[in-house]
């Protein structure tokens, strides 16, 4: 699938010709440069590699150097591969925004924001103990039983409890293309997308 790497601006909101108040997603994506092609012959599968936003010399090491100036450009921060990509791209050439276009549907995939440490109740949607009378003092978000007892003697493998929360990988699918902004590399689609501001996205066709 063709695509590009992004990043999250944050949200905003434009009316439509019927005056309805859409919320949409501003991406800043591209310029993105091919910093390697795969080949059936060579790797096996036909995929081109992209890098996004420059990072300093003395950040990157002497393979990474190496890498990118075959492909004549300054090191990147976020290298992402696409299989299936559409045209015939050769090494050095710089993809834009204008590969997308303004009514058309793109999926996005991004890491989620982290929450932390979360309870039963936030990361699984859990109802906690109910009547807040009869004794229950401050067990009000608790999980409750688990269910083991002397037989199986042990808790189940993906039992629903207290964890770490969020910092999935999460892709979003059909977000429409609302506008394209070339002269500002930006993207505008509707709806929400994972991630933090300023975290890096891909954006498939």
């Amino acid at each position: 699938m063709s695509g590009l790497i992004g990043r999250k601006i944050g949200m905003t909101s434009l009316f439509d010709e019927n005056g309805k108040n859409i919320p949409c997603t501003v991406i800043e994506a591209g310029p993105c440069v091919v910093t390697q092609v795969r080949t059936e012959e060579v790797d096996g599968y036909n995929a081109i590699q992209l890098g996004f936003d420059d990072k300093k010399e003395k950040s990157s090491n002497k393979a990474l150097d190496g890498h990118f100036k075959k492909a004549g450009t300054s090191a990147k921060r976020k290298v992402v591969e696409f299989q299936g990509f559409d045209g015939d791209h050769k090494l050095g050439d710089s993809l834009t925004v204008e590969l997308f276009a303004e009514g058309e549907f793109v999926d996005v995939s991004g890491t989620s924001k982290g929450k932390g440490f979360q309870g039963v109740v936030k990361r699984h949607g859990f109802g906690g103990v109910g009547q807040a009378t009869h004794g229950q003092h401050n067990r009000l978000r608790a999980p409750g039983s688990i269910g083991a007892a002397s037989y199986p003697a042990r808790v189940f493998k993906g039992m629903r409890m207290a964890g770490r929360m969020g910092t999935d990988k999460v892709k979003v699918q059909n977000l429409r293309v609302l506008k394209v902004v070339p002269e500002k590399n930006l993207l505008v689609v509707k709806g929400a997308i994972p991630g933090h501001k300023n975290s890096y996205v891909t954006i498939e066709k």
